[in-house]
């Protein structure tokens, strides 16, 4: 028996299309404008203050700055790895209430980090991490095992690529203002607090998926401890490249995230506030539109298959990246749109359609938080290592040399590991 026999789930969708066809719209309106918003506002809970520079403080020999995102990124990454049991197990009901509580714990320890003086204010972006790894798992939890999954979701992590820029910006408007570095990252997180707010009650009334979603992509549920260690036994061939490819891609994407400002200067580039929101938005639209056309396929063995190219296609873009830089005349703008359009294809693959079409096609009981937090607890681990490395092993070529270096290490692994899944995925069994 075939692992990923599609013939009587297509079928059955086909039938469905054909005896129900209803007008999704305003369903997927107002549920990826709620997911969006919220992952939008928690980006101005987390990421602010990598818009200052911190230039006149050093920890141990290390940059301040360098510490303040070693110690947010360590405790998103514990965040991470608690959320595997706790996002696995969250009963549907219980996630908005739960979203509300880490947010204020958040912005609380966003306002410690301007009440504690430095360099043990570096803690309280520690505890500002631990509460905001577990918004996502959250959030995506109202949107998987949809038919429109992979729309949903490609919204959703839409937010976090504008946001990244966005939150640089007000970051850097609010410096321009007056407000001091310790205090910028609470005011921002405080402006944003209300419209949180309003969006996680939307995303509320969301309904549960109907039977048409579940025919279509298998019933979603929670995961035992057992069923989660039974799920990684009899994939774990085929999902382990994944998660490789994914964490190597989550550290480049992280460096060039949280050092754009360093980036963008060593590209003899201005940083300028609205730069990083327009190469931001630029890459939002693309990875937006690449991965959200994936539910357009109703084969779930296909859909998957057909997001491995587009994950190949990524390394392809950061290819032509590193290889045309030099020969580029606009400041960088162009290296870092396609640099970042590359790392953005293969990591929102990974959360809208490698693992929503994973469970779909293998019929498994469980769900996608339990899968993505596995991937991201890895990511951050490898993450936080280099940062250590680079930080006791320093090297003379800077920020943008450390980012070329690691992108080209992982477009050749990378690919590696999806000529891997591609073939376990294509010729595996299941036993009955």
């Amino acid at each position: 028996m075939k692992l990923f026999s599609e013939s009587g789930i297509e079928s059955r969708h086909r039938d469905v299309n054909d005896r129900h066809h209803v007008n999704d719209f305003a369903f997927a309106f107002w549920t990826v404008t709620a997911a969006f918003g919220c992952y939008f506002c928690m980006y101005f809970f987390r990421k602010p203050f990598t818009a200052a520079r911190f230039h006149d403080a050093d920890v141990w020999g290390l940059s301040f700055k360098v510490v303040l995102v070693m110690a947010q990124v360590a405790g998103y990454m514990l965040s991470k790895i608690i959320g595997i049991k706790i996002i696995a197990e969250m009963p549907a009901h219980r996630r908005a209430m739960t979203m509300l509580w880490l947010i204020i714990a958040a912005e609380g320890a966003l306002v410690l980090f301007g009440l504690v003086p430095r360099p043990w204010n570096a803690v309280c972006l520690f505890l500002n991490g631990l509460p905001l790894g577990m918004v996502y798992g959250l959030v995506q939890g109202f949107l998987e095992g949809r038919r429109l999954t992979e729309l949903l979701t490609a919204g959703l992590c839409s937010s976090f690529i504008v946001a990244d820029g966005m939150t640089k910006s007000v970051g850097t408007w609010l410096l321009v203002q007056g407000v001091t570095e310790d205090w910028m990252p609470s005011v921002a997180g405080l402006i944003f607090l209300i419209p949180f707010g309003v969006c996680v009650a939307i995303l509320a009334g969301t309904p549960a998926p109907n039977e048409f979603d579940v025919v279509a992509r298998s019933k979603r549920d929670t995961m035992n401890r057992s069923e989660r260690l039974a799920f990684v036994r009899r994939y774990g061939i085929g999902l382990m490249p994944i998660v490789l490819m994914y964490l190597l891609v989550t550290i480049v994407r992280s460096i060039r995230a949280d050092f754009a400002p360093e980036i963008w200067k060593e590209l003899g580039n201005a940083t300028a506030s609205s730069i990083f929101t327009r190469s931001e938005t630029i890459i939002a639209f693309c990875v937006l539109f690449m991965n959200g056309a994936a539910v357009l396929i109703i084969n779930n063995r296909r859909a998957f298959l057909s997001s491995l190219a587009t994950c190949g296609l990524g390394f392809v873009l950061m290819m032509a990246a590193l290889l045309t830089r030099n020969s580029s005349a606009d400041g960088g703008f162009t290296f870092m749109v396609l640099i970042g359009l590359g790392l953005y294809l293969p990591y929102v693959a990974v959360h809208t359609t490698l693992l929503e079409r994973l469970l779909a096609m293998t019929g498994e009981r469980g769900n996608v938080g339990f899968l993505m937090y596995v991937a991201d607890s890895v990511g951050y681990l490898g993450y936080v290592a280099v940062m250590l490395l680079r930080n006791f092993h320093p090297s003379a070529s800077g920020v943008l040399g450390l980012l070329t270096w690691l992108s080209w290490l992982t477009i050749v692994v990378s690919i590696a590991c999806l000529a891997t899944s591609w073939i376990y995925f294509s010729i595996a069994k299941k036993t009955s």
